[in-house]
């Protein structure tokens, strides 16, 4: 992870930790689990794969319904922005649709697993070679979250995607079949 998804997870664990002690005075049954939600979150990134190993930043926004405090339907934009090499450069997004499981901890802590499918845009350009391919593949990930206020929740998540290339568009030129993403990133989730 660069500095600057350092310096976003600093900032979100700062803000959560001066903010938690007028969070645990405050009446915790007053909060209803049930509910829309949307969330921006920030964070890195590492590609896996021979030409593709690098590393960058994210960006992600979602929109979900939390059925009550244990399950939640999630779906996620995610840009990855730039990654390869000098010869092989690629271009990534998408959108996830997950499941997640969470298990609270406490009445303002919790964790969770959440699993589900990504459907991805991926661009490759490789060795005067341009391909695009559209895929549907899944992905896992685990988190914390710490409510901050009644309506405000701060998350930190951990996620792996992959996605699949075919090598034989590029004249066996490319030495793998698409790259891994293992990703890091916190953000801060508001529940209607």
């Amino acid at each position: 992870m660069n500095y600057k998804a350092s310096f976003a997870c600093a900032t979100v664990l700062t803000t959560t930790v001066l903010a938690a002690p007028a969070v645990w005075a405050q009446d915790n049954t007053a909060r209803d689990n049930s509910g829309f939600f949307i969330s921006g979150s920030y964070g890195g990134y590492k590609s896996h794969g021979g030409e593709f190993d690098d590393d960058n930043d994210l960006l992600g926004a979602s929109l979900g319904y939390q059925f009550n405090e244990f399950f939640a339907l999630e779906a996620d934009y995610i840009d990855f922005g730039n990654f390869g090499d000098d010869d092989v450069r690629a271009k990534l997004k998408g959108v996830g649709l997950g499941v997640i499981g969470r298990l609270p901890v406490t009445d303002t802590f919790g964790v969770y697993a959440k699993a589900g499918a990504f459907a991805s845009a991926l661009d490759v350009d490789a060795f005067d070679e341009s391909e695009t391919y559209d895929e549907v593949s899944p992905f896992v990930g685990a988190g914390v979250d710490f409510r901050v206020t009644e309506q405000l929740t701060a998350f930190a998540e951990y996620d792996r995607y992959n996605v699949d290339i075919d090598e034989d568009d590029f004249n066996g030129q490319v030495t793998n079949d698409g790259p891994e993403f293992d990703t890091a990133r916190v953000g801060m989730r508001f529940q209607f």
